[in-house]
């Protein structure tokens, strides 16, 4: 107001009073001045009163921005929702038939009764005012749903103080400019939008989700009612809101109101009715407010997968584990039907994504290994390792593998090696293949968190001393499924699909996947009746990392590829989580609902693959049909004669401690040297002592303090040594 009176000040000042007294000396002077102070004093009204431009419904509506984001599955189901501006909470733009009658009905009755019949202003509510005032009686607001909607368009019509009767003069002329340009409609409409009800709720979406968990078009009588008895006072408490909803409702028994705004504004319910199907995966992709993000996930897949994790952590309880993660991938589309990266519980950190975290990958790596030397032609699956104790020199030290059990198998197949997921038989797989050659292989394969090269990981890569994430496992084993050939997920219906590109042979990757499913082969290790036997075709390999920190279960059949992981977020270990125990009944469960439907087939032979009947020298595993690549096939698998192998110290291993007993003679303390391959006219060196010829087995006796014992040639080259340590 004080601009107002300051502009027609200003005009009226502009006026020379010498001058206009002097034209009323003539009356035509004076008529004429009298016109000229009339158009000066009307010219500083209109100026004075003069309302910002306002803009127009189209321009509004364009301009609407929600707070919150929202995720939908493959089929258009509301799967999750986001918050993602903080500067008020909004949702989508309701139309103003998604609003229901009664609701619409209720608010134009009690803020506005004559709204569709006047032209921005209620003279008829000016005149009421003016008369109670005159009575002294207490006067009610006249302000019509298009002067309060201009006040939300243009926020200095409606600021603090601006109650004036020239502030009210230029929310009139506000109003009738929104009633030439607009239609009541969508002056209703922008009104129930804009309007703020309760605390940071704005439009009738978020007031109607927020205080009522109702979306607009299913407001009943009473809800509008108390929505409506909200607007003058939004912050009103529950008891004034009740008297108002009363005297707007006209009945004599109000009673029930006192409750019903109790509960209306009592603790806040989902803004989105939101399901919180995939909270991570919200996280993830809902980086702007107002957007609209159609997944690749399957609501039902999804719920499966959560409820299946769930029960197995709870079962598992706190105490032993608190997170876990799981993915489903189509594997003919890499569609990501099911994406949980935790589901709270017990959980420290609920809000870290388990499915895109990285962490350490434990024998799940070996399927790629066995396929690689597979394909080089290294190894077949009856080719037998030595799971027997072995030191590696490292720049670091000794690398000591060991089993799960700590035991040791002796001589086994690669099929035995890589399905009861032995240790030591992959390590040796490993340096045949080379690190650098293998990592490279994990990196084509899509695990792209290997940005070193092999010396950093060393033989333990054999091991999965790597990190990954469960994405990229998922995706990896996805490749085996289809015959050796990788392409990127798919996690939105706008992602592009990628032509896929060969990694793996599809021989080699058939050829481990029946590894990966041979019930049998697993069973020394796992037992028959464990958690990986399903009633049907599918290959799985489980892993467990350093400490018990991490728990996998990756798996596929014909159509679907499931990965499992269970641990704690946090790093600490788990306490009595095995392979079996931990991941691997989720991952069962999912694969029974799964393939329920259909009957699972094993994939197709691929051609250059041979079946033959083979036994093994000295009974090592039981005879079988296995198969080969082309060309590679054997009847029978035996150790190769002692002249085919390379002259090595057996014993003792290098790196080894020996204690002197002090109750035992020391001439009774010898040390049995060993040495395996052709190894005639070779000569053994203790330190710079000849022990004699290799093949005599001779028995040492050495002085406490670290030794090296040499295996040499007939042309004094060393061919093997190792090294020990007496006590």
């Amino acid at each position: 107001m004080e601009k107002g009176v300051e502009r027609l000040r200003a005009l009226i000042g502009s006026v020379r009073p010498e001058r206009y007294w002097a034209a009323l000396r003539t009356r035509k002077g004076a008529t004429l001045a009298a016109l000229a102070l009339a158009v000066i004093v009307y010219a500083a009204i209109d100026f004075a009163t003069l309302p910002p431009p306002l803009p127009g419904y189209a321009q509004v509506r364009a301009a609407w921005r929600p707070s919150e984001s929202w995720l939908y599955d493959r089929n258009g189901q509301l799967i999750d929702s986001a918050r993602v501006d903080f500067a008020a909470r909004r949702l989508a733009w309701t139309p103003l038939d998604r609003i229901s009658p009664v609701t619409r009905d209720t608010l134009v009755a009690a803020e506005d009764r004559r709204f569709f019949s006047h032209g921005g202003v209620d003279w008829l509510a000016l005149l009421g005012v003016a008369r109670d005032r005159a009575q002294g009686a207490r006067a009610r607001g006249a302000s019509t749903l298009s002067m309060q909607l201009a006040g939300f368009l243009a926020p200095d019509l409606a600021a603090p103080g601006s109650r004036h009767f020239w502030d009210k003069i230029r929310q009139m002329r506000a109003a009738w400019a929104l009633e030439d340009r607009w239609s009541k409609d969508e002056i209703l409409e922008a009104y129930f939008n804009l309007a703020g009800f309760r605390g940071e709720a704005q439009g009738i979406g978020a007031a109607a989700l927020g205080l009522f968990g109702k979306t607009p078009d299913a407001l009943a009588h009473d809800d509008a009612l108390l929505l409506t008895a909200l607007l003058p006072e939004p912050q009103a408490s529950a008891g004034i809101v009740a008297r108002r909803a009363c005297a707007l409702s006209h009945e004599k028994d109000c009673a029930r109101f006192a409750g019903e705004a109790a509960s209306m504004l009592g603790p806040a319910r989902s803004l989105a009715l939101d399901p919180g199907l995939a909270p991570h995966l919200a996280d993830r992709l809902l980086t702007k407010a107002g957007l609209k993000i159609t997944t690749t996930l399957d609501t039902r897949i999804q719920q499966l997968a959560i409820m299946a994790l769930k029960r197995q952590l709870q079962g598992l309880g706190g105490a032993r584990a608190r997170d876990g993660a799981v993915v489903v991938i189509d594997n003919a589309s890499g569609d990501v039907l099911a994406y949980v990266g935790g589901i709270g519980g017990a959980s420290t950190a609920p809000a870290v994504d388990g499915a895109n975290s990285y962490r350490q990958a434990g024998s799940t790596l070996k399927p790629f290994l066995y396929a690689q030397a597979i394909e080089k032609g290294y190894l077949t699956p009856a080719s037998i390792l030595d799971d027997s104790p072995v030191q590696l020199d490292t720049a670091s030290g000794l690398y000591v593998p060991q089993n799960y059990d700590r035991g040791f198998k002796g001589p086994v197949s690669a099929r035995s090696a890589l399905a009861g997921s032995l240790n030591v038989p992959a390590v040796r797989t490993l340096l045949l293949i080379g690190v650098d050659p293998f990592r490279d292989r994990l990196w084509d394969t899509g695990y792209r968190g290997m940005t070193e090269d092999g010396a950093y990981y060393g033989f333990s890569l054999a091991l999965g001393s790597a990190e990954v994430t469960l994405l990229e496992q998922a995706n990896a084993y996805r490749s085996l499924a289809n015959a050796g050939r990788w392409s990127p997920l798919r996690l939105t219906s706008n992602d592009p699909r990628v032509v896929p590109r060969k990694v793996t042979t599809p021989q080699a990757a058939w050829l481990v996947a029946d590894m990966m499913a041979d019930a049998n082969a697993r069973a020394a290790t796992f037992g028959l009746d464990s958690a990986l036997r399903l009633p049907f075709w599918a290959a799985v390999k489980t892993g467990t990392s350093k400490a018990m920190r991490d728990n996998w279960c990756i798996g596929f059949s014909d159509r679907y590829t499931v990965a499992v992981w269970v641990g704690n977020l946090e790093g600490d270990p788990m306490r009595a989580v095995s392979g079996t125990s931990g991941a691997a009944p989720v991952w069962r469960d999912l694969m029974l609902a799964l393939n329920s439907d259909h009957v699972v087939k094993p994939p197709p032979r691929p051609p250059g693959i041979e079946q033959r009947a083979i036994s093994f020298a000295n009974h090592i595993e039981q005879p079988r049909l296995e198969y080969f690549l082309a060309g590679t096939a054997q009847s029978l698998v035996a150790a190769a004669p002692e002249s085919a192998r390379r002259p090595r110290i057996t014993n003792p291993v290098s790196g080894t401690v020996y204690a002197i007993d002090p109750d035992i003679p020391p001439d009774r303390q010898r040390l049995a040297v060993m040495v395996s391959g052709e190894v005639t006219a070779h000569h053994l060196l203790l330190d710079q002592r000849d022990l004699g010829a290799a093949d005599s087995q001779p028995q040492i006796l050495a002085a406490p303090g670290q030794h090296r014992l040499r295996l040499v040639d007939v042309a004094g080259h060393v061919v093997d040594q190792v090294f020990f340590t007496i006590r």
